[in-house]
Formats: structure tokens, C-alpha cells, sequence
């Protein structure tokens, strides 16, 4: 079990999330060479005809246009972004951060997906412990993350380490939770010759009878 630095999931801003977001934000924070890059990753990784859950969802899900879903479902802090998002088939509003347990079934899903938010997340082996419960056996779990954030809402050793020392961090909420096969690191960047904001992603899949267990 990895040893966390004291105050290592504290942030700046410690008031309720919720009136943080509370205000939509119809905007996107990485350029559209990311956006593209993810898209591409997702056509290439997410199931056919699934059931998938975009965890800090939004108004935009990213998913590419062409790629078929059997139900697209959000779960987020704002509904008026969510209502926003064309892809979503069902939203939910809920805290994480609050309540990391989430209000689904064992089992619900064949693909979980969390996209340029697992900064903001602080109790993430909460959290990843209930994605894998929440998953079917052999489902897999994208966290894709870039260099951009709100730095006053990112936890604190999210902001001290590089993009490379991050994806060890996110390595870490996988093999600390455990019910995991191996998290594969990916740099998923658009290689245009003109700058493109970083892409990438740490994923991994339900193991074969997995019982997570994490102290609450």
C-alpha cells in the first residue's frame, strides 16, 4: 500500500464543491488536438454497444460521433452542463468528493471513463474501489488527464508532480484499491507539428474475481 504524504489530498480551496460548480461552464480546457487525440483513444478502447459511465461528467463526453452506445451515463456536479451534453442518455447528480459511494448496481457497466478530472478527486481509493465494484468483470476503466486544472480545487500532490510522475500516482489508486489487472500508462497526444496540449491516460481492467476492500 503506497504511503501518501500528510496533506496530500487537501486543496486551496477546501468550500463545498458543489457551489464551486455550481455556475455551468458551457467551455472546454484542453485545445481541439487533445480533444481529437481522446476521441481517437475512446473509438479505439471503449466497447461496442455498451454501457458506459462518464464519472465527472459534464457537458461534453467526447466520445467520438461514429462509435456506437447502448447507454451513455453521466454522473456529474451540474445538471444544466449535463443537460447540455448530446451524448448522455441519463445524468445523475452526485458528489464524489462528498459521497464516494456511487448510486449504481454491481456490475452496471462494461467501460467507466473519468476525463481531465481525476485531479479534483480527493479520496480516490474510495472512489476507484467503487468504479471496480461498479464494473463487470474484465470492464475497463480510462483515466485520461492532461496538464490543465482549476489549481485551487486539484489536490496537492496532484500539483507537485510532472505529467509522467502523475500517471504513477493514478498507477497507485488502481494497485492500492486492488480487484485491478496491471494499469497501462499511455501518451496519447496529438503528434501535430504545432503545439497540442498533453494527452494521456492510466487504464486498467476489473480482475478476474475481484473483491475490493479499501478502509473508509
Amino acid at each position: 500500500m503506497t504511503t501518501y504524504p500528510q496533506g496530500s489530498f487537501g486543496r486551496e480551496d477546501e468550500t463545498d464543491d458543489r457551489l464551486f460548480y455550481a455556475e455551468p461552464r458551457l467551455v472546454v480546457h484542453i485545445d481541439d488536438y487533445a480533444l481529437g487525440a481522446i476521441a481517437s483513444y475512446f473509438e479505439r478502447v471503449l466497447p461496442h454497444d455498451g454501457v458506459i459511465l462518464d464519472l465527472m461528467s459534464s457537458w461534453r463526453s467526447h466520445l467520438p460521433e461514429n462509435l456506437p452506445v447502448k447507454k451513455l451515463v453521466g454522473l456529474g456536479l451540474n445538471d444544466v452542463e449535463m443537460a447540455e451534453n448530446p451524448q448522455l442518455n441519463h445524468a445523475v447528480v452526485h458528489d464524489i468528493n462528498a459521497d464516494p459511494k456511487l448510486p449504481f448496481d454491481d456490475g452496471s457497466f462494461d467501460a467507466v471513463m473519468v476525463t481531465v478530472s481525476v485531479q479534483y478527486i480527493v479520496r480516490p481509493l474510495e472512489v476507484f474501489a467503487e468504479v471496480n465494484r461498479t464494473l463487470k468483470e474484465g470492464a475497463s476503466f480510462h483515466v485520461v488527464y492532461s496538464n490543465r486544472m482549476f489549481s485551487t480545487k486539484a489536490v496537492a500532490i496532484w500539483k507537485g508532480l510532472d505529467d509522467a510522475r502523475r500517471a504513477h500516482l493514478i498507477a497507485s489508486y488502481f494497485n492500492d484499491t486492488g480487484g485491478w489487472d496491471s494499469p497501462q500508462a499511455l501518451d496519447i497526444s496529438s503528434r501535430q507539428i504545432t503545439y497540442a496540449d498533453p494527452v494521456y491516460v492510466v487504464s486498467a481492467r476489473k480482475a478476474a474475481g475481484a473483491d475490493t476492500q479499501v478502509e473508509r
